[in-house]
């Protein structure tokens, strides 16, 4: 089969690889059918931030191809989405229902498609076929009403952009939502339309980006242009979505956080040291949630809002092309860039 690989930084190319077979029972092959790329996925094959070679691609829908005999809730010809973490289904920790924090699969940036042996060798989604384990428990079924180009973007990016809004809103209805960006290009905008669509009172969205911020605008928000050093504060929010990817911007949206409000940051800090503002956060009772999203516990909860024309992930801008352009496209910069066959 061929599949599209990272090879060094700067470079990405198509290249033939053996099958992937199908021997576990409880395991399946599927056919990815559309895949979008994650905001970290541009930085990763551009600067190299895990070793290669390894295959790319972790947010596909797919067509199941063959299931081993123990599967008994998917067939070859079912349309599924497949969540980028890989997790059991069975162990502790699944059976809580923290399926991203699975025992079973373990790895260094965590168990996921995608990321090379860094995410336990896994295979990557732009590819002829890929090997899932699990699969009555990792796939999910895809409702056909729903174009591929946009059911590609829930696996991580779009549910990225739920857990930072949906699950808050569902406690505190009608709460006031800031959402702030600067360095993740399409999960902050989600979580903005998420906002607008679950009913959030007064949405808004600061950006340095001009055509973000029109984006947002576009969506719903209060939307505006912010340039230069951050703040102290923003006006607040209860509701405070980070995705600056700079420590004294995630201290600012903090501070913005109105008293035993949430914040949740949808950024990656590499640094070895992120300061926080502490005492303000101890004084006001605000609550800091920094994770991946656990796509698996959380695809079943966005689905129905997409099936149900509550939430259109493409009204965030999408450039969507030819499966065959991959090679050149991977590189290129988009908002949210979907793959489709």
């Amino acid at each position: 089969m061929r599949q599209l690989t990272f090879v060094e930084a700067g470079r990405v190319e198509w290249q033939d690889a053996s099958d992937p077979e199908l021997t576990a029972a409880a395991g399946a092959l599927v056919r990815p059918l559309a895949v979008a790329r994650c905001d970290i996925d541009l930085p990763m094959a551009a600067a190299g931030l895990f070793p290669g070679p390894f295959p790319v691609g972790h947010e596909t829908v797919a067509e199941v191809v063959a299931v081993g005999a123990e599967v008994s809730r998917h067939r070859p010809g079912d349309r599924v989405l497949v969540p980028f973490q890989v997790s059991c289904g069975a162990c502790a920790a699944c059976r809580a229902g923290r399926f991203g924090g699975c025992r079973t699969y373990r790895a260094r940036v965590g168990a996921a498609s995608g990321f090379g042996q860094s995410g336990g060798g896994h295979g990557g989604a732009v590819a002829d076929l890929l090997a899932v384990p699990a699969a009555d428990h990792m796939l999910v079924s895809a409702p056909t009403s729903v174009p591929p180009t946009a059911l590609a973007t829930l696996p991580d990016n779009a549910v990225d952009g739920y857990r930072a809004v949906g699950p808050q809103l569902q406690q505190h209805p009608g709460a006031d939502v800031l959402v702030v960006g600067g360095a993740v290009p399409s999960v902050p905008l989600y979580a903005v339309a998420f906002a607008v669509a679950l009913g959030a009172g007064r949405v808004r969205y600061l950006d340095s980006d001009a055509a973000r911020v029109e984006a947002a605008r576009a969506v719903g928000a209060v939307a505006e242009l912010h340039e230069g050093p951050w703040p102290r504060r923003f006006e607040p929010a209860f509701i405070t979505v980070d995705a600056t990817g700079d420590p004294d911007g995630l201290a600012a949206v903090l501070r913005s956080t109105e008293d035993h409000g949430f914040c949740t940051s949808v950024a990656i800090y590499f640094g070895a040291a992120t300061p926080l503002p502490l005492l303000d956060m101890y004084t006001k009772g605000v609550t800091l949630h920094v994770s991946r999203a656990d796509s698996r516990r959380l695809l079943p909860e966005v689905l129905p809002l997409v099936a149900g024309g509550r939430f259109d992930p493409l009204a965030v801008p999408t450039t969507i092309v030819p499966w065959e352009e991959a090679a050149r496209a991977w590189l290129e910069p988009a908002t949210k860039l979907v793959l489709i066959r």
